[in-house]
């Protein structure tokens, strides 16, 4: 028997096993050469046609059918009152008795609602809860691949991480457990197949707070919906571990003495920071929670970043801050709303036709129409998870880069962006300035001084955040350097290790 851990991420996962000696990581994605990352998102879709519609979709299409043949039996009364001869009265009292028979005819009618809504429905139209329990799962690149060469053919949930700690009803909640299942089994039966054992355990990684408006109930609907996906896909044992902390088990490896380090995990969805006792000492300790001595988190990753950039640098080729013919400019929801990957209720809203209607008419009304142009295709082709993606490459090239063109030709043919640094560095300001927040707040909440930094997270490798935090904020405290984004994982595979030898 193995107990795993599960770095689930915001835009990555990874799976590692801990022998005791060395970590394992398991492969996930095989379309991509030597790496044990993979992708968040999951794509759900049909290959041919749509299940049948949901009940409620088919009641509320009878019911409208109903109504049609109720204003034509009264039109056929008015008829039957209004004719001249008998003759022409059986006319019309054969027909009322067919539309009755026809009224009260349930299956057909029924059949006749599922005829009529497949016709115009789109995937868009069911409910997750559906496509989860009847679509095709696509993970990594082979997902994101699908999606690019067939939107209309299903829905990418861009990442499923984030919708676990928001206001779901009863179906969402059931939906988000089967989809996040379907991932644990996938990461699993992978791991199990690899490791030539089976692998029953595992620790998941969780953030501080999850991503969400509810506090402290939306952490524990988190919990709820992680834990019951994780039975379902077949573990028999499940524990959490905050991120940080777990960053924190696997640089305590690399030290000699007792030390109190500051652990900043800036994600792609999430940021949080914790100071903690570490020693050597206390490397098999399974309970460690005494070692903590500040903890706080925030939904804040990587993920903002590239949604300010695309904001900053993107939506002004597309219209924004353009003046309609009133003097008022463009509306700047236009904007966020394109970039709602993380919000399917704003989102579908976004891909929905009053919405297209909207950007149409103020496509007509403003002196460059061209831009207001590229915003359309990006609602009519459903490409807003496609861009994200793009400014997210955007600000990963800018790492190593004083300037880059990013290429946008799936929008628009030989659109290009042009985006240098302090571009970057203009959108990332705000997000910075939260971040920054949560280290004084967690330092402010601990008893003892950290003696060391440790930045981890795909976040960590930005210059701009390693400048601000490392230079500018603590330049009295040692940056330890360590992998940025392997050592929660590393150290989630270790504390999992405990489980299997207690």
């Amino acid at each position: 028997m193995a107990a795993i851990g599960i770095d689930y991420g915001t835009s990555n996962s990874e799976v590692s096993y801990f022998d005791g000696k060395q970590h394992h990581f398991i492969k996930l994605d095989a379309d991509v050469e030597g790496a044990h990352k993979i992708r968040s998102s999951v794509f759900i879709y049909y290959e041919n046609e749509l299940p049948t519609p949901p009940i409620s979709m088919i009641e509320a299409k009878v019911a409208q059918i109903k109504r049609a043949i109720s204003d034509q039996i009264d039109k056929a009364k008015d008829g039957y009152y209004e004719a001249p001869d008998p003759k022409e009265q059986q006319r019309y009292s054969d027909r009322i008795d067919s539309l009755r028979v026809e009224f009260h005819n349930l299956p057909e009618l029924q059949r006749r609602a599922i005829e009529i809504l497949l016709k115009d429905m789109t995937v868009q139209d069911l409910p997750l809860k559906q496509l989860v329990e009847t679509g095709k799962f696509a993970f990594g690149e082979e997902g994101f691949r699908r999606y690019l060469q067939t939107p209309d053919k299903g829905r990418l949930i861009y990442s499923p991480k984030n919708f676990l700690g928001a206001n779901l009803v009863a179906g969402q909640q059931h939906a988000f457990v089967g989809l996040i299942a379907k991932q644990l089994e996938f990461f699993r039966l992978s791991a199990q197949e690899q490791l030539n054992m089976t692998v029953d355990s595992a620790v998941i990684g969780r953030p501080v707070k999850f991503h969400g408006t509810r506090g402290q109930e939306g952490n524990e609907q988190a919990i709820e919906i992680m834990t019951q996906a994780a039975q379902q896909a077949g573990f028999l044992q499940v524990e959490f571990l905050e991120e940080p902390i777990a960053a924190a088990y696997q640089i305590e490896r690399t030290l000699d003495k007792q030390t109190n380090v500051l652990v900043a995990d800036i994600g792609g969805g999430t940021t949080d920071i914790c100071c903690i006792t570490l020693s050597p000492d206390k490397q098999t300790n399974l309970n460690r929670q005494q070692d903590v001595l500040s903890v706080t988190g925030a939904r804040l990753g990587g993920m903002e970043c590239d949604k300010n950039l695309i904001i900053k640098s993107i939506a002004p080729t597309m219209g924004r801050g353009l003046l309609m013919r009133n003097g008022l400019p463009v509306p700047p929801t236009y904007y966020s709303d394109m970039c709602a990957v993380d919000d399917i209720p704003k989102l579908n809203h976004f891909f929905s036709e009053e919405y297209w209607l909207a950007i149409a008419q103020t496509k007509s009304d403003v002196k460059e129409p061209k831009l207001l142009a590229r915003l359309l295709t990006v609602q009519e082709d459903k490409l807003s998870a496609r861009l994200v993606n793009s400014s997210r490459l955007a600000k990963e090239m800018l790492s190593s880069k004083d300037s880059i063109t990013l290429p946008l030709h799936y929008v628009e043919q030989d659109y290009d962006v042009n985006i240098d640094i302090e571009a970057l560095k203009s959108s990332m300001q705000p997000w910075l300035s939260r971040v920054k927040g949560l280290v004084k707040e967690c330092l402010q909440n601990s008893a003892q001084e950290p003696e060391m930094l440790f930045i981890t997270g795909g976040m960590s490798l930005s210059p701009v955040v390693r400048k601000e935090l490392g230079e500018v904020m603590l330049p009295h405290l040692p940056l330890m350097q360590g992998d940025a984004f392997n050592s929660v994982c590393e150290g989630l595979a270790i504390q999992a290790a405990k489980l299997t030898a207690c």
